[in-house]
C-alpha cells in the first residue's frame, strides 16, 4: 500500500472533486479499479444547463461503459454526472485503468469506449476489429507536471539537462550545484532525492518519456518512451492518484503528474526550462499558448514533444476518448454522440476550474465533424454551448 492516510484537498476547487480525487486514490491504494460514474455527489462543478433535465430519445434508459486514462478521470467525472442530470436516462461510467488498460478494453470490446493520452499508434488501430473501426477524438488537454515534496521551497526552476538528470539518478541530493546554480537564494535541503514514477501502462509516462527522449539522448539511448519504460531509479505508483499521494507523503520526493492533480491537492510543481530557454510555470495561459502551436491534422493525431515559443510550457497533450466508428446497437451509437457533444460544449466550460486546457473552437469542430459520423441519427452541435441537436 502506498499511504496510511487519506489525501487532504485544500484547493479552491468545488469539494466534491476534492472527494473524487481522495476516492480514486483510496481505490488506487486498495488495488483495485477506479471507477467514475455519475452516482456521486450533486455539489460537483456544475454549468447552467446540467441542472434542467431535459429529453433525449433513446427509447429508454441507456449505460455506456469506459475505461482508461486516469488523466482526465476527474474531469469526466464531472461530465458524466452533470449529463446525467440534463438527460437522466443516459448514465455513462469510467474506469481510472491507465491509457494502457484502456486501450487493451477498447480493442477487446469490453468497453463502449475507451481513453487514452497517448493517441493510439497504427499497429493498435490494426487490432480493433474491421467492422467496427475507430475514432480518436480529444476531448481535452493538459500539461504533466513535475511536483516536489520540499517543506519551505516554495518556488524551484528546474534547467532541461537537470530534471533529466534527476530522473536518469545522476543526481541525487536536493541541493545539487546543478540544481542550486538554477535557484540563487533558495534554501536546499542537503536531502536525498527520491524519484517517483507511474507503475501502470500509461499514457502520461507516454507523453513525458517522449519529451525526455527529445531534450535528452543519453535518456532515449539509456531508457526510451513508451506506456511502461524500466525507470532508472525511483519507486512506482499506480495512477496519477497514486504518484499524487506517493509525492504528497514523501519528503524529498518529486513525480511527474497531470496539473489538475497538483493543482487540486496543492502540490508545489517546478517551473521548467523551454525549447526557448525560458523558465515556465505551468498554468492555464502557458498550457493555451503550447497549445496553439500544435497543428491537428485530419486524422486528429497531434503531440509536439518540444514545443517552440519564449511562452510555451515543454510538456502539454491532448487526451483522447477512442470511440467506435460503427456500433451494433443504433441507441448506443446515438448515446455515444449525445456524450461527446455534451464534453465538445458544456464540457469544455469547467475544464479550467479543475485543471484542464479548454479546447480551442476550430479544434471542437474537427471533433465534432469526425464523431458526427458514428450515428445517423444524432446530429451534434458546437456552435454554441446551449445549441440543441436537431434530431433528438
Amino acid at each position: 500500500m502506498l499511504f496510511r492516510t487519506p489525501v487532504i484537498n485544500q484547493s479552491r476547487l468545488s469539494r466534491t472533486a476534492s472527494v473524487l480525487v481522495l476516492a480514486i486514490s483510496l481505490a488506487a491504494c486498495g488495488g483495485e479499479n477506479n471507477t467514475a460514474t455519475n452516482d456521486a455527489s450533486p455539489n460537483t462543478a456544475t454549468d447552467a444547463t446540467a441542472s434542467s433535465p431535459g429529453k433525449l430519445d433513446l427509447g429508454g434508459n441507456v449505460r455506456l461503459t469506459g475505461a482508461g486514462a486516469s488523466f482526465p478521470a476527474p474531469l469526466y467525472q464531472t461530465w458524466f454526472q452533470n449529463l446525467n442530470k440534463k438527460y437522466p436516462n443516459l448514465q455513462v461510467s469510467y474506469q481510472s485503468v491507465g491509457s494502457g488498460a484502456g486501450v487493451e478494453q477498447f480493442t477487446k470490446g469490453t468497453v463502449d469506449f475507451g481513453a487514452s493520452d497517448v493517441a493510439m499508434k497504427d499497429d493498435e488501430i490494426q487490432k480493433v476489429p474491421q467492422d467496427k473501426g475507430v475514432l480518436l477524438l480529444p476531448m481535452t488537454a493538459g500539461t504533466i507536471v513535475l511536483a516536489y515534496n520540499l517543506p519551505g521551497v516554495e518556488q524551484l526552476q528546474l534547467p532541461r539537462a537537470v530534471y533529466t538528470d534527476i530522473l536518469l539518478g545522476k543526481i541525487k541530493t536536493w541541493n545539487d550545484p546543478k540544481i542550486a546554480s538554477a535557484n540563487p537564494g533558495v534554501n536546499l535541503p542537503n536531502q536525498p532525492i527520491t524519484v517517483v514514477y507511474r507503475s501502470d501502462g500509461s499514457g502520461t509516462t507516454g507523453v513525458f518519456t517522449k519529451h525526455l527522449s527529445t531534450i535528452s539522448p543519453e535518456w532515449k539511448s539509456k531508457v526510451g518512451e513508451g506506456k511502461t519504460v524500466s525507470w532508472p531509479v525511483g519507486v512506482g505508483a499506480k495512477g496519477n492518484e497514486g504518484v499524487t499521494a506517493q509525492v504528497q507523503q514523501t519528503q524529498g520526493s518529486i513525480g511527474y503528474i497531470e496539473y489538475g492533480y497538483a493543482k487540486q491537492n496543492n502540490l508545489k510543481f517546478a517551473a521548467l526550462e523551454n525549447k526557448a530557454g525560458k523558465f515556465v510555470t505551468p498554468n492555464d495561459e502557458s498550457a493555451s499558448k503550447t497549445l496553439e502551436a500544435i497543428t491537428l491534422p485530419a486524422n486528429l493525431r497531434a503531440f509536439e514533444p518540444d514545443p517552440q515559443g519564449d511562452a510555451s510550457y515543454p510538456i502539454i497533450s491532448y487526451s483522447w476518448i477512442m470511440a467506435y466508428k460503427k456500433y451494433p446497437d443504433a441507441t448506443k451509437a446515438k448515446a455515444i454522440e449525445a456524450m461527446i457533444e455534451y464534453g465538445l460544449t458544456e464540457g469544455q466550460k469547467v475544464a479550467p476550474q479543475l485543471g484542464y486546457v479548454a479546447l480551442p473552437q476550430n479544434v471542437i469542430e474537427k471533433v465534432a465533424a469526425a464523431a458526427d459520423a458514428i450515428s445517423p441519427d444524432y446530429k451534434i452541435a458546437v456552435g454554441t454551448s446551449n445549441s440543441p441537436s436537431a434530431s433528438k
